[in-house]
């Protein structure tokens, strides 16, 4: 198993192919947020049923999880150039998820409009 938080300080990168990311770590996910930068008039959409093959697919590879978002089209067109960006809600792999120390918000960023992405530890996904 691949820990976020070591992925992430080591500034390793993903990246997206039209509806899909690829992350190079694996998390318990509790809950996703996707959308446009948050601000009073925009709502992220959250997703907490991971059983809803429609809405959400989870593929964990030996090093990389996979998240495929259904519902949305090209990813790295409709969020790039900093306009969006996922929030993860989620613990290391294998971490209690009832010990809120263990919970943390990971933002994956969108750039450009490229397939590349980044992430970033932060405290609270509304003070973007």
């Amino acid at each position: 198993m691949k820990s976020f938080i070591a992925a992430i300080r080591n500034g390793e990168t993903g990246f997206a192919v039209h509806n899909s990311v690829y992350l190079p770590f694996h998390c318990e996910l509790i809950s996703i947020w996707i959308g446009k930068e948050m601000s009073l008039l925009s709502v992220p959409d959250r997703i907490i049923d991971f059983g809803d093959a429609e809405v959400l697919g989870v593929r964990e590879g030996e090093s990389f999880t996979n998240l495929v978002f259904r519902k949305w089209g090209n990813l790295a067109k409709e969020l790039g150039h900093h306009t969006g960006h996922i929030i993860l809600y989620a613990a290391e792999k294998g971490e209690d998820i009832f010990n809120a120390e263990n919970l943390h918000y990971i933002k994956i960023g969108f750039h450009d409009h490229r397939k590349e992405l980044s992430f970033e530890i932060v405290n609270d996904p509304f003070e973007l």
